[in-house]
């Protein structure tokens, strides 16, 4: 019969992706453009580490470090299940990664950047020895380079299968974060659904800027292990992005295909555009020009000798008709007088009393 010399055309599989949330059937390819968001509700689908680099940084920019680094069983723990070590060598085979920390340098929109990401896939994400050593790592590589560092946390918490030398690593991550930030450096963190436990508790929260991802999960301890503890009912959306940012937590929320535009203008802000782009490794940050400045030496500072500046009869870097300049011992500022402010604020006259009252109380407080 004519109709069975045509067969049935095979469709590929992995076509199409059901939303979990209002179940609307999505075509995968428009689905990745939109960085794995639903287009009709805007539910946010779980991504692994490779994906959330590839969508955050320009293409081919990213180079991994330290990727070989891998957990030792220090304390040959054993659960109901079986050993940690054989754990982690079901998860290294099952996810291809060596820990749960992703680190390396890329560039977002052609802007050098360190970077960050957990992998929720690798034990949840959760922080052992090797992913707080990473974090550290890669913060003093962003101080030493003067890098902008970006950290993305998708995690439950400190890895219990390594003990208190999990917890150690709170310490040593936010001790790293904190040399950056007295270097003068700029830290942004994105926190995804869940971010929980000591990661929250520490390098997660530490960063200038914390920005989240709509409907995620942040906190310490889960909410049914908190309203088993406290036996009483949670308010409404509890841990959410939405429940934090009405409470100062985080700074604010921004959807995933909105991420790079956000972290781009933050950098554009406080960093200047890219080719403006300061400090470099063998620059001062700029929290750091002034840090080891003693103000009080700035009287003493003369480009020729006083002598020859009074055979002109021109008055001392200091001071004025010939006066030295004193300093404040309590606030180390050098103190100025009213007609150095102003010559300096007004060198017209004054026009009324009203004017110069301001210019009088400078001149007090300042002396």
């Amino acid at each position: 019969m004519a109709w069975m010399r045509f067969r049935k055309r095979e469709m590929p599989g992995n076509l199409w992706t059901k939303c979990p949330e209002c179940e609307k059937m999505l075509f995968n390819k428009e689905l990745d453009e939109n960085c794995k968001v639903c287009m009709n509700c805007s539910f946010h689908f779980k991504i692994d580490a490779s994906e959330r680099l590839r969508y955050l940084l320009d293409e081919g920019s990213f180079e991994e470090i330290d990727a070989g680094m891998i957990a030792v069983d220090a304390l040959q723990f054993v659960d109901d299940k079986s050993p940690y070590s054989e754990k982690l060598a079901k998860t290294r085979e099952k996810t291809g990664r060596n820990e749960a920390m992703v680190i390396g340098l890329g560039r977002l929109r052609t802007r050098r950047i360190a970077v960050g990401t957990l992998e929720f896939n690798f034990m949840g994400g959760s922080m052992g020895v090797v992913v707080g050593e990473k974090v550290a790592r890669i913060t003093e590589l962003a101080t030493e380079q003067r890098l902008p560092l970006i950290l993305m946390s998708a995690s439950g918490g400190a890895r219990m299968h390594e003990g208190t030398l999990s917890l150690m690593q709170m310490a040593k991550t936010c001790a790293a974060l904190g040399r950056f930030h007295a270097a003068g450096c700029l830290s942004i963190s994105v926190l995804t659904h869940p971010t929980t436990g000591g990661v929250t508790a520490s390098w997660a929260t530490m960063a200038d800027v914390v920005l989240a991802e709509p409907k995620s999960l942040i906190g310490f301890a889960g909410p049914r292990v908190i309203k088993n503890t406290i036996r009483q009912e949670l308010p409404e959306g509890f841990q959410t992005s939405e429940f934090l940012i009405e409470r100062g937590q985080i700074d604010r929320i921004v959807p995933r295909p909105r991420l790079v535009e956000e972290i781009d203008a933050l950098f554009t802000f406080l960093l200047g555009p890219v080719e403006e782009q300061r400090p470099t490794a063998n620059e001062p940050a700029v929290g750091d020009i002034f840090s080891g400045l003693d103000l009080g030496d700035l009287g003493h500072v003369d480009s020729e000798p006083s002598e020859d500046r009074s055979a002109r009869n021109e008055p001392e870097v200091g001071g004025h008709g010939g006066t030295e300049r004193t300093v404040d011992a309590e606030r180390s500022v050098p103190s100025v007088s009213t007609a150095e402010v102003k010559t300096a604020a007004n060198p017209e006259p004054l026009e009324s009393v009203e004017q110069a009252t301001p210019v009088k109380n400078k001149a007090k407080a300042a002396g």
